[in-house]
């Protein structure tokens, strides 16, 4: 697969709620997982354009993505704020 286990720990250690390489339940890791997957979804789809299951999958996740963010929001918001200003998902 295109992520490595030492990435996603990266992730997780880096983006997560508790800062620590075992914390993948949280939803700050949830969804810096997911946009890294999404932005390797939006480079693939640049070069095939024809791939449409690919984009059914990249539709998907960025749902996926918004209901965390949305389950984020409600439940603590300086999470939430903390969280989009570390990734960079809104501009």
């Amino acid at each position: 697969m295109y992520l490595s286990k030492e990435k996603k720990q990266e992730l997780f250690e880096k983006h997560g709620f508790k800062k620590e390489t075992k914390d993948t339940g949280s939803s700050e890791s949830q969804i810096a997982l997911f946009t890294h997957r999404i932005n390797h979804l939006t480079e693939h789809l640049k070069n095939n354009k024809k791939d449409h299951n690919t984009r059914r999958g990249l539709l998907k996740l960025v749902g996926k993505r918004r209901r965390l963010l949305n389950y984020l929001s409600n439940k603590d918001i300086e999470r939430y704020r903390s969280i989009i200003k570390e990734l960079g998902i809104r501009k």
